[in-house]
């Protein structure tokens, strides 16, 4: 059980053209945001559909892969763990992130 802690799986579409960085080191960086959907019933038979956005972070090969193959649109699978970091922004008010951090990409769409 010790394998599942922190651990998120995703399967969505990107919500938005990937923002990939190269350091100076040569090493890759990947932002995106992926869009999951879930439809169901409630108690009265109405329909519901609930989108939720997950902002995800890649490093490296990861990175690499998606900057190479994925854009918006696509579906993917993603498998990563939860981080939460904060930032001080323009007006020097603190902000709060939750993001994914990517592990494994599986890329779904054609």
């Amino acid at each position: 059980m010790n394998g599942m802690k922190n651990r998120v799986q995703l399967i969505g579409n990107v919500g938005n053209d990937p923002e990939v960085k190269t350091l100076e080191n040569g090493t890759k960086l990947a932002h995106l945001n992926i869009v999951t959907t879930e439809r169901y019933k409630n108690d009265k038979g109405e329909k519901v559909e609930q989108t939720e956005w997950h902002r995800v972070t890649a490093w490296g090969k990861t990175a690499e892969i998606i900057e190479k193959y994925v854009e918006k649109g696509k579906e993917v699978g993603i498998e990563g763990k939860l981080i939460h970091r904060s930032y001080d922004d323009k007006n020097g008010e603190k902000r709060y992130i939750t993001e994914v951090l990517v592990s494994e990409i599986l890329l779904l769409s054609r």
